[in-house]
């Protein structure tokens, strides 16, 4: 594991580049809006240009994207941020310079931002490199959105600038007395199970995080399932859930919900004494907090509310 980057204070957030290592971006609208956002924000943006491309479903052809990625790597950028999510990651993770991202975030103090599909590149970054990416915000979904979120912008902000030492959500299902420490790691539950047996999936004994969207609460369980019987659960300090959003349930589900795949998960990690703690804003949900993949962390709990706590500033 590495030191997070040196901070980005403001008045000097320097240049941020926005690119598509994933899906073609449908509204291409979205991407100038959240353009103009970010500058008022003092970023000075600069858009890959492969960002708005299309090749199928993807942002350009599996070359085109890496070398996006590489592009932005080599580059100034204090602030990697993508566009949007999709799929077209897991196509060329083993296409992928890893010194070369190593060098970018390390050597070149880069923040690497992103959710859904980025979860690929955050895991394999994390397994080839053990460098320190951010989950959070995208430029499509959360600052191209007709409405800004403050929490989103306050807590994205507050990662960049090393003031982020702990974050608190509303939690009432930890255990009293909680207190785990580790790595915090994860991101969309779809993409960390499809690295299982592959390179690209860390080795972390952690604070594992999950989301996902459009998935069935069977389909979700399915999952937990898989990561249980490859022995990754176990091996965690605690698991904390996010959003799991937009899926429907059938009346062949007869009552079985998200809430019947949580419950089945907390008793097959009773006895390797594994907390499952649920409410972290963090998915494919307009509020969302900005963490740090790969970091150290603590997961404690305080009266009803559940906190990750952060060495100070990038230490």
């Amino acid at each position: 594991m590495t030191d997070r980057p040196p901070p980005i204070k403001a008045g000097s957030r320097g240049l941020l580049r926005l690119i598509s290592p994933s899906g073609a971006v449908p509204e291409p609208d979205r991407v100038h809006r959240a353009q103009e956002r970010l500058q008022e924000l003092g970023f000075r943006v600069q858009l890959d240009s492969n960002a708005l491309s299309r090749v199928q479903r993807f942002s350009g052809t599996d070359t085109q994207r890496v070398q996006a990625l590489h592009r932005a790597a080599r580059g100034t950028a204090r602030v990697v941020m993508a566009t949007r999510g999709g799929y077209g990651l897991s196509r060329i993770l083993h296409k992928l310079d890893y010194a070369l991202l190593r060098d970018g975030i390390n050597q070149r103090r880069q923040f690497w931002v992103g959710h859904s599909d980025f979860s690929a590149l955050q895991l394999a970054v994390l397994a080839q490199t053990g460098a320190v990416t951010y989950s959070g915000p995208m430029a499509a979904y959360d600052f191209g959105a007709e409405k800004l979120d403050d929490i989103t912008v306050d807590s994205f902000l507050d990662a960049l600038d090393g003031s982020q030492e702990a974050i608190g959500f509303a939690c009432d299902d930890a255990p009293r007395g909680l207190d785990r420490a580790g790595v915090l790691w994860g991101g969309n539950l779809s993409l960390v199970t499809g690295l299982i047996g592959t390179p690209y999936l860390p080795k972390a004994r952690g604070v594992l995080f999950l989301e996902d969207v459009a998935e069935q609460p069977y389909r979700v369980e399915r999952m937990f399932a898989q990561l249980l019987l490859a022995g990754v659960l176990q091996r965690q300090k605690a698991v904390v859930l996010g959003a799991f959003t937009d899926y429907r349930l059938s009346a062949h589900d007869a009552g079985f919900d998200l809430a019947s795949a949580v419950a089945w998960l907390r008793s097959q990690l009773k006895e390797s004494g594994v907390p499952v703690v649920t409410g972290l804003p963090f998915g494919h949900v307009r509020t969302k907090l900005t963490l740090p993949h790969g970091a150290r962390c603590r997961l404690v709990r305080d009266g009803s509310e559940a906190y990750l706590v952060f060495p100070h500033g990038h230490d």
